[in-house]
């Protein structure tokens, strides 16, 4: 018998259905983009629709196993995977009451008070949870404790997003580590729910489910799902993890030194551990990795991907035009132009993402600064300074991850969406001045949940032997020096104009890109 593996990968901007064979070639993808909406009543609130997203995820499952033709009973076992952060509340019969996607800051004034009960409380909390109230949990449960209290009493349980897919899928409610612990509500080393945090915060102790490592069996697909998609009831349903360490699983980014770059809605860079210590100088976040008894120092860059998408679809009618006529994405298109502009865009700087501070975390008005109306300056002038702005932003959240661990990394993994353009990957080997390694499954993280199913099924032994099974590399960029020095003064550019930009924001001129609640 045929075996396969599903991955459901719900994203920022986008949930997929990806099917694997066993050796991590990724057979057929269905995607459908989706959007995370706010509530106008509520400012800073980014609403995450159960009802209509189940409706994507399954209409998904039923389209891979129509245009597939894959028996539903060969496919042995699925795992899922989602953007980390985003949070779903239940009652005590599984009904969910409430949800929000990942970056939701409507809790400022939650934050405020949280900040009055102790000048030290979120470096206390991060010293044991590797996280702070930018984007935990405690906040956003203590807007809904204040807000609608009559849903905070109805709480039973709190779960992550891939958690809630596994749910459905089975009619268990778990949290795994990796995503689980960016509640802020887990003790990092011992990779478990810490009661004292709740406590801490003014939040019940009692709302936290079983936690099982990624790669455990979690269930079989109930009967109702089963209904619903067209999925055997013999297919088993195996604990997955979050977005980025998923992907660094797909990436074969598991031991000690190991580093990777994902890159997505969000590029996150992901520093491996087998040991962890949290001190005060250390400004990043630190998470379970999805491998037992690992972690990871990260650090993230805000909304490259999206921001892509956005030039995309605000800009490229022609190219979107021209898709038809030639057959080359807008991307793709856009890439062959791009390719022409030099190294520095001309010296035009684009801003978005700050390095992170995360215990500060703020983000300047996007703009574009300092072009001139010639020629030099077009459609592709701008498109590749946002490429630009991406990898300078990952180079300075790897200069802070390696002075925190006092050791840099000798290569790096680039996976996610972006790896797939050979621009970008030259682009952030030339600014990182390091070899970068592209893996020939780009969507790294549906192929770590892929993995996990797998692991979860006995298809594999171990993550290891997955890994030296499935993962591949394609590609390898060699920094180019001549643009390796001028990256190196562009980079110094934009560091003193993104401070000018945040002060410009800071000072009400602007509005920031995102701020954290609270500050």
């Amino acid at each position: 018998m045929e075996k396969y593996l599903m991955a459901i990968d719900a994203g920022t901007g986008s949930v997929r259905v990806i099917l694997f064979d066993t050796f991590g070639n990724e057979l057929f993808v269905t995607q459908s983009e989706w959007t995370h909406n706010e509530d106008i009543r509520y400012p800073g609130s980014m609403d995450f629709d159960i009802n209509k997203n189940i409706e994507l995820i399954i209409d998904l499952i039923k389209e891979s196993l129509v245009k597939s033709k894959v028996k539903p009973e060969n496919i042995v076992s699925i795992s899922t995977t989602s953007m980390r952060e985003a949070i779903v509340l239940y009652d005590e019969n599984g009904k969910e009451l409430w949800a929000c996607a990942n970056v939701d800051s409507r809790s400022n004034d939650e934050v405020a008070h949280l900040y009055k009960i102790s000048d030290t409380i979120e470096a206390d909390i991060h010293r044991i949870s590797g996280q702070t109230f930018s984007l935990g949990a405690s906040p956003r449960i203590l807007w809904v404790k204040k807000n609608i209290l009559e849903t905070y009493e109805k709480v039973k349980y709190v779960t992550m997003l891939n958690d809630w897919i596994t749910y459905r899928l089975t009619d268990v409610i778990s949290v795994e580590p990796s995503n689980g612990c960016t509640t802020g509500l887990f003790d990092l080393k011992k990779r478990a729910w810490d009661p004292a945090i709740p406590e801490k915060v003014g939040l019940r102790n009692d709302i936290y489910p079983i936690v099982n490592e990624s790669g455990s069996i979690i269930g079989h697909v109930t009967e109702e799902f089963s209904a619903l998609t067209g999925l055997s009831t013999k297919t088993l349903v195996v604990a997955g993890g979050g977005d980025a360490q998923l992907g660094c699983i797909g990436m074969g980014v598991i031991k000690e030194g190991d580093a990777a770059v994902l890159g997505g809605s969000f590029w996150q860079y992901e520093y491996t551990t087998n040991h962890v210590e949290i001190n005060d100088d250390c400004k990043v976040r630190v998470n379970c990795h999805a491998i037992p008894n690992t972690w990871q120092y990260e650090a993230i860059a805000f909304f490259p991907g999206l921001i892509m998408r956005w030039f995309r679809d605000t800009f490229c009618d022609l190219e979107a035009f021209l898709v038809k006529e030639s057959g080359e994405s807008i991307y793709a298109q856009m890439e062959k132009r791009a390719q022409n502009v030099p190294a520095g865009c001309n010296g035009m700087i684009c801003t978005f993402s700050d390095k992170m501070n995360y215990f500060s975390w703020k983000h300047a008005a996007p703009s574009f600064i300092d072009f001139k109306f010639n020629s030099s300056y077009n459609k592709a002038t701008f498109y590749r300074a946002i490429m630009e702005n991406a990898a300078f932003v990952t180079r300075a959240n790897i200069e802070i991850v390696s002075k925190i661990t006092n050791t840099s990394p000798e290569a790096i993994v680039f996976g996610g969406g972006a790896s797939k353009s050979d621009l970008w990957c030259q682009i952030v080997a030339d600014v990182l001045n390091i070899k970068v390694k592209v893996p020939v499954v780009k969507e790294s993280t549906a192929l770590g949940a892929a993995i996990c199913a797998g692991v979860g099924a006995g298809v594999y032994e171990s993550f290891n032997e997955a890994i030296d099974q499935v993962v591949k590399f394609e590609k390898t960029f060699e920094p180019n020096e001549m643009n390796r020095f001028i990256y190196d003064e562009v980079y110094k550019k934009w560091e003193a104009v993104y401070k000018v930009q945040l002060g410009l924001a800071d000072q009400g001129y602007t509005d920031h890109m995102w701020i954290a609640p609270g500050l």
